[in-house]
């Protein structure tokens, strides 16, 4: 009986070490006092990380900054005549500079990201970037708050995604 008791209680340990140790991994994101601070992690996408931290806190609007590793990071580089960007993807590099901002559209959030990466010989790459995932280590990203809500909406003739400003205050 005791050896039973002894195996369930080192049963019961293991699970609720376990249990702990994946909470603790969940946890993406922390309040600050001007917004959110989140550590994302190996494997994480970025942009689908602000944007459901957009939808779960309900920001109105919001810019960011961040830097860490990734491994792979797709710029796009925007051409004017054919409106639509022209990709380009670099893997295992770290992310020197991160910036954007927060909005929404009829969809939901509207994440706009441009950023600055580097490879191991010190060689830069920058501008939109379409997609992002975070490599070895981790990705630090500061969210300042907005108070006021602000919308993207399509412009033409260039089909462009913008930031649209209520100047009426």
């Amino acid at each position: 009986m005791k050896v039973l008791k002894t195996i369930i209680l080192l049963f019961t340990v293991l699970i609720m070490n376990t249990f702990s140790a994946q909470q603790k991994d969940n946890c993406r994101y922390i309040k600050t006092p001007t917004g959110y601070l989140m550590v994302l992690r190996q494997g994480d996408d970025i942009i689908s990380n602000i944007e459901n931290l957009a939808k779960t806190e309900n920001i109105p609007s919001a810019s960011f900054t961040g830097i860490g590793f990734a491994s792979e990071v797709t710029f796009g580089f925007y051409d004017f005549n054919a409106k639509k960007f022209n990709p380009k993807t670099f893997s295992k590099v770290e992310m020197g500079s991160l910036t954007g901002s927060i909005a929404w559209n009829e969809k939901g959030p509207s994440i706009h990201v441009h950023g600055v990466a580097t490879d191991d010989q010190f060689n830069a790459f920058g501008g939109h970037i379409l997609s992002l995932h975070v490599g070895t280590g981790s990705m630090e990203v500061y969210v300042t708050l907005n108070d006021q809500k602000l919308d993207r909406k399509i412009e033409q003739p260039l089909n462009a995604n913008v930031l649209q400003l209520n100047c009426k205050q």
